[in-house]
């Protein structure tokens, strides 16, 4: 690039659009290509640990990834962080609609961390008995792009992470 010229890429957190394509991706019926979501990712603003605390909905985006099936049987509904030290990863829906916290799935619970993933810091959520770590970005005031991230067998599958979101309950 030449000296002074603009630089055409837009910087991380730019994207005028992440909303509007953030939906379509999100409403998608058939599997999206990791390489679009990577490429919304980078685009997203990263976030604050402490600026996510509550309770989140939570989505797969359809990749064809197995942790998808794991999820919906499991009756996947979401997050709630509580505090930094005090995060309930896989908070599930039981028989008789009451949430839960599923700790035997999750092997524990979790705690919030801002950790660098992919040359920036933003909020990580880390369980406490597995080595698998969550990674948030800002979609908008009510919407997490979460990156599922650690060990090939454990979570990467075929070597591709597990992508999904987050929706202010």
């Amino acid at each position: 690039m030449t000296i002074g010229a603009r630089d055409p890429r837009p910087a991380p957190g730019a994207f005028p659009d992440a909303a509007a394509r953030w939906a379509a991706l999100r409403d998608s019926s058939g599997p999206l290509g990791t390489a679009e979501l990577d490429a919304l990712w980078a685009r997203l603003a990263p976030v604050d640990a402490i600026d996510i605390l509550g309770q989140w909905r939570g989505f797969a985006l359809s990749t064809g990834h197995r942790l998808e099936k794991v999820l919906a049987h499991s009756r996947w509904y979401g997050k709630r962080f509580v505090a930094l030290d005090d995060v309930q990863p896989l908070l599930c829906v039981g028989e008789n609609g009451e949430l839960f916290s599923d700790v035997q799935a999750g092997r524990g619970e979790a705690s919030l961390w801002n950790v660098e993933f992919r040359g920036e810091v933003t909020a990580t959520m880390i369980y406490d008995g597995m080595g698998v770590l969550d990674h948030f970005k800002r979609v908008d005031d009510r919407t997490l792009m979460g990156i599922m991230n650690g060990k090939p067998g454990l979570v990467l599958d075929g070597g591709k992470h597990f992508y999904f979101g987050l929706e202010r309950a």
